[in-house]
């Protein structure tokens, strides 16, 4: 497991990530998402969506390998996208993920 999937679990232990396409777009809306990782396997309609949100609301949009990477990170099964909502977390990520 890489240092950016370790610090994403963290901040989900410290319930700073949400999970799901419509709570992640609704995060992102009301200013609380810092950060949203999506996966490289998403669905065209997902991609677009969270694409467009993140790029209208100025959050910044990272893309990782695949959904099973995220699921792993996150001690679950698979996630297309998620978002981290504290800055400190958003940050660390960033730099790990550039």
């Amino acid at each position: 497991m890489s240092q950016w999937e370790s610090l994403l679990g963290l901040a989900a232990r410290a319930r700073k990530v949400t999970m799901g396409e419509e709570f992640v777009l609704k995060d992102v809306r009301a200013g609380r998402a810092k950060l949203v990782i999506l996966a490289g396997d998403a669905g065209a309609s997902t991609r677009k969506r969270v694409t467009d949100k993140c790029t209208s609301y100025g959050v910044p949009l990272i893309e990782v390998s695949d959904r099973y990477t995220i699921g792993a990170a996150l001690g679950k099964d698979m996630r297309v996208v998620v978002s981290v909502t504290e800055s400190g977390f958003a940050n660390k990520l960033k730099q790990l993920l550039s």
